[in-house]
């Protein structure tokens, strides 16, 4: 099976470097007529668009660029960028189980673990911590307390989010036991903690923000947000969030004043955003290596993420040559990144979020975006120079003395 798939690879490379490209780079202004030619495509409801030329930033095209717009999902590389900006990448979140010091306790030392799973399946797969194993931990350590579980118990815990604490009472609820929650300062879980039972780690935040961006993950991407927020000096909540991107993009040198943030994730209606401030920021954060982590999460054209089944039908010649974040909500469709077209990059934001509420008027929303940005794309070949040839010496037999090291 490896063998077919090798050969099945080398089979591939080699017709990429056969093939000639059906697509030819192009130049600021023939970009600038595709986009022309096919913006007005009344399934698009008047868009907002622009594309910048990522080599010196000028604005290539643009259509209604300033108007504010729906984000939906592209919001969340606002979360990239605050997150990139206030947390160390290879920071991981431990979570760890204690037995209590008070009496019938138990302890779970949290620090807000963005990734938690409460699939124990899902988190052995993806190396994130289980929260149905600290459950069961959890029960077995009360029956070692009190094995007729016929006491009350009080289980401690400090840095959790709402949705795991439920989660264990409702754990704890389906068992019949009376077990008392109390939230509590990490200080305070230190000191009442006693034995420690089991402990655990997430990934490292570079590896979450990756799988944020590429797969939309909403949770994700509002956990990650708050938690940037507070590391910026704000607060943990969206009102922090939404000071924390303003002020990240203001340092970025980039206006903000009218944008409107309600949430990180884009799931909100109420965002607003403009097609220039998003351009702006993408050719920004691309010449920034600070933001690497943040880019190579990206979806890539009929390869990954939520563009993996993209491109590969409408647009072939496009695949893996468009690095760019999706955003979907009921009557909008938007994709925003960039396109590679020889030795050019352009970046680009297309924001429709006035078309018809249908999945069959989103689905050819998508499918021309992806022709428009087929028409721009092609690769980079860079040319080759042949080398002179060069008069072989005569071989020399080599003694052990004299092998270079």
């Amino acid at each position: 099976m490896k063998r077919k798939v090798s050969l099945f690879c080398s089979a591939l490379l080699l017709l990429t470097f056969l093939s000639p490209a059906s697509a030819t780079a192009l130049e600021p202004n023939s970009v600038a007529s595709v986009f022309s030619r096919y913006i007005e495509n009344k399934y698009l409801a008047n868009p907002s668009v622009v594309v910048i030329d990522q080599h010196d930033g000028s604005v290539v095209y643009q259509k209604g660029a300033y108007s504010l717009r729906k984000p939906a999902s592209i919001q969340k590389i606002f979360m990239g960028v605050a997150a990139v900006m206030h947390l160390p990448m290879d920071q991981v979140f431990p979570t760890s189980l204690w037995v209590g010091t008070e009496p019938n306790s138990l302890v779970i030392q949290g620090s807000y673990d963005p990734w938690i799973s409460t699939s124990a399946k899902l988190a052995e797969k993806m190396g994130r911590t289980s929260l149905p194993r600290i459950e069961f931990n959890s029960l077995k350590a009360l029956k070692d307390l009190n094995p007729d579980l016929n006491s009350n118990f009080t289980l401690f815990y400090s840095s959790l989010f709402t949705p795991e604490t439920e989660h264990i009472k409702k754990f704890f609820r389906t068992k019949g036991l009376n077990v008392k929650m109390k939230r509590v300062s990490n200080q305070t879980a230190l000191d009442f903690s006693g034995t420690r039972i089991l402990g655990s780690e997430s990934p490292v935040l570079e590896e979450m923000l990756a799988y944020a961006i590429a797969w939309s993950d909403n949770t994700l991407s509002e956990r990650i947000a708050r938690l940037a927020s507070v590391a910026a000096g704000n607060t943990f909540d969206q009102a922090g969030v939404a000071d924390t991107f303003s002020n990240a993009l203001a340092e970025l040198g980039i206006e903000s004043s009218k944008m409107i943030i309600k949430d990180a994730s884009g799931l909100s209606k109420e965002n607003r955003v403009t097609a220039n401030l998003v351009g702006q920021l993408l050719v920004k954060i691309r010449t920034d290596e600070r933001f690497v982590p943040l880019i190579n999460g990206f979806p890539i054209s009929g390869i990954s993420g939520t563009l993996r089944n993209r491109f590969t039908e409408t647009a072939p010649d496009a695949v893996g040559l468009v690095k760019a974040k999706t955003g979907t909500l009921s009557n909008t469709t938007n994709l925003a990144g960039y396109v590679e077209s020889g030795d050019r990059e352009y970046a680009f934001v297309i924001i429709s979020d006035r078309h018809l509420k249908t999945y069959s008027v989103a689905s050819r929303i998508r499918d021309l975006i992806d022709r428009i940005l087929g028409k721009i794309a092609a690769p980079f070949f860079q040319s080759v120079q042949e080398e002179p040839e060069v008069a072989l010496e005569p071989e020399t037999e080599i003694t052990s003395s004299e092998i270079p090291l």
